[in-house]
């Protein structure tokens, strides 16, 4: 039932709506056309900075979340360990449009590119650009990726760490061959979320 509700019959509307017409005013109209699926090469560009951008900021995120949960789970004291995951999650609890709006400020014309001005890099551009995507991808959806792995993390045995310095493997080795694999499930579990939501945002290239 839960599936249905929220899974199935929101994809039926869509494609329901997909068959319909454009009505005069904008929005949809009720309609049986195959234009808009005849019209798909003509958005063949979307279609491709989609399928770019989305997989490169799901692996930026990952790649810029898993030190924070790494550090969440190994050296932060377990009392405050609760305070610093709300922290985390706090760029949640304000309209994700707002946050958009802070970026464009901050990467606009008056924000990072006129004080790299003053430090001689005249004419830098950030802005409504694939970077600016990129940037507003990371810092929104960085608060889906760090939990998933931070649980994985937190449930890691530290004798298996213990063991295998004993058995003299470096602490690079000890990483990639015993900590990483032990948290790739929350990794993959982090990235199919966010990937999924990157694949269908439409506010953040819009505005960004």
């Amino acid at each position: 039932v839960f599936f249905l509700l929220l899974l199935l019959v929101p994809l039926a509307v869509v494609l329901v709506y997909s068959f319909g017409e454009r009505a005069p005013a904008g929005g949809y109209a009720p309609g049986f056309t195959f234009d808009n699926y005849l019209n798909l090469a003509a958005r063949g560009k979307a279609f491709l900075n989609t399928l770019t951008l989305a997989p490169l900021g799901t692996l930026l995120t990952a790649i810029i979340a898993f030190p924070m949960a790494y550090f969440l789970a190994v050296k932060v004291p377990p009392k405050w360990r609760v305070v610093m995951l709300v922290l985390v999650m706090a760029p949640f609890w304000t309209s994700q449009l707002l946050r958009y709006y802070a970026w464009i400020m901050i990467l606009g014309a008056k924000g990072i590119p006129s004080w790299l001005g003053y430090l001689g890099f005249a004419d830098f551009r950030i802005i409504n650009t694939p970077y600016a995507v990129l940037i507003g991808a990371v810092y929104g959806f960085l608060p889906l990726m760090v939990p998933p792995s931070y649980v994985s993390l937190e449930k890691l045995d530290k004798r298996l760490l213990e063991a295998s310095a004993d058995l003299g493997a470096t602490p690079i080795r000890t990483f990639l061959q015993v900590t990483l694999p032990l948290a790739l499930p929350g990794v993959a579990t982090g990235s199919m979320l966010v990937f999924i939501l990157l694949m269908g945002d439409y506010i953040l290239p819009q505005y960004l």
